[in-house]
């Protein structure tokens, strides 16, 4: 069985339901199964401290988990056209497999919501791409095979599914959200099942 990690931060849920229909993709593809993981928010208190498990949702991410990976999905909240703190203070701590090479060669892709149309998630999902495009990872978007790509008017474009949650932020992915979402994950662990193959 083949892990992809599915790691993501999500502040009120839509980044969450993005990586779960991620995760069903990967896992409609046989011998593929979705590791789903976040991280702990950051504090602007620094004595404050996260719990050692979270109240809900996936569990935090360990490095082991960039180790065991075959692939990654990677998924954070728009936040000014850049994934959010949590996520970025994540990957500032990954120099050592950074210097390994531990994603050398693996497969990923992006994925991410925000609260308008025009709230940056095309440069968050570029931004996003960056770190990974650093440890050497190959980068997945969604082909405009996908017919949702083409006619969606809420989330979705080829660098990575997206969700348009709303000023009320809003999780329920619309279905071409959802779709886009699924594809992107299905097509990821077909990626990483090619790739892994000696």
């Amino acid at each position: 069985m083949s892990d992809i990690l599915v790691l993501y931060y999500s502040h009120r849920g839509s980044v969450r339901a993005l990586a779960e229909r991620v995760a069903r993709g990967i896992e409609s593809v046989p011998g593929t199964h979705a590791r789903l993981r976040t991280v702990p928010r950051v504090s602007t208190v620094c004595e404050a401290t996260e719990r050692e498990v979270p109240e809900t949702g996936a569990p935090y991410v360990e490095l082991a988990d960039l180790e065991e990976c075959t692939g990654l999905a990677l998924g954070s909240p728009v936040r000014f056209g850049n994934m959010a703190a949590p996520m970025k203070y994540f990957w500032d701590g990954t120099i050592a497999a950074w210097h390994n090479g531990t994603l050398a060669g693996k497969p990923a892709c992006v994925f991410t919501s925000s609260g308008s149309a025009h709230g940056g998630n095309e440069a968050t999902l570029l931004t996003m791409m960056l770190p990974l495009l650093h440890h050497g990872m190959f980068i997945a978007g969604i082909p405009y095979t996908e017919a949702e790509l083409g006619t969606t008017s809420s989330g979705g474009t080829p660098y990575g599914a997206s969700h348009v949650a709303g000023s009320a932020g809003d999780p329920q992915l619309t279905d071409a959200e959802g779709r886009l979402a699924f594809a992107q994950g299905r097509r990821l662990a077909i990626l990483a099942e090619k790739l892994s193959r000696p």
